[in-house]
């Protein structure tokens, strides 16, 4: 197998920005039927939404929205930039309310309270290359739903760039969110059982 002389570097990509990425959207170069997201500079392709994703996503933020009411606002898969060259769309962003519900810019980090995604098959993806971006960009709490086993990976306080916690909450264990920290009081008494809200079938147990 051929080598590249020791002089000769290997090609280096171009990143693109989210101004490139919007661009490519306002022109149709991405089509509003395209799930994808701006991950580092890089295009990725989202996973079709499975009905078992579905109803985790509905179901979780169904119950977000009664908990905050006004005093918070919930996103399902929109977007969010956390810098220049990342606009990931989580499937749950619980945000700082905000009158005009961030209709002249999308919201960024400082917006943030908690992050919540489900994993179908991208489960590595989200551990491996999602949580570490948002604890760089300092999100206060990120949950990784897998929902397969129920399972929540969470992630909170992070500290130069990584989170300082992290545990695994079984689907029979009470999951909270971490609370009164960053003015997040508002989150201090969310607990959800998943479950008990989405109890696990014979077929899945059986897995």
């Amino acid at each position: 197998m051929a080598t590249l002389p020791a002089d000769i570097s290997a090609p280096s990509r171009h990143r693109l920005t989210v101004a490139d990425y919007r661009r490519m959207g306002e022109t149709g170069i991405i089509a509003a039927k395209d799930r994808v997201e701006l991950i580092d500079g890089e295009i990725i392709d989202m996973s079709p939404i499975g009905s078992l994703h579905a109803a985790l996503v509905d179901m979780v933020a169904s119950l977000l929205h009664q908990h905050c009411g006004r005093s918070a606002i919930v996103r399902s898969q929109n977007p969010l930039v956390l810098d220049d060259v990342s606009q990931p769309q989580p499937d749950i962003a619980v945000l700082k309310s905000r009158q005009d519900f961030y209709s002249t810019a999308h919201p960024g980090p400082a917006d943030v309270l908690l992050v919540i995604e489900v994993a179908d098959t991208s489960l590595a993806f989200d551990l491996g290359v999602k949580v570490p971006l948002y604890a760089v960009h300092d999100i206060p709490e990120v949950w990784v739903i897998d929902a397969a086993t129920r399972r929540t990976h969470r992630f909170r306080r992070p500290e130069g760039g990584r989170y300082a916690e992290q545990d695994v909450v079984e689907p029979t264990e009470p999951l909270a969110c971490g609370g009164a920290m960053a003015g997040r009081e508002l989150l201090a008494e969310v607990s959800l059982t998943l479950g008990t809200l989405l109890p696990l079938t014979t077929n899945e147990i059986g897995r």
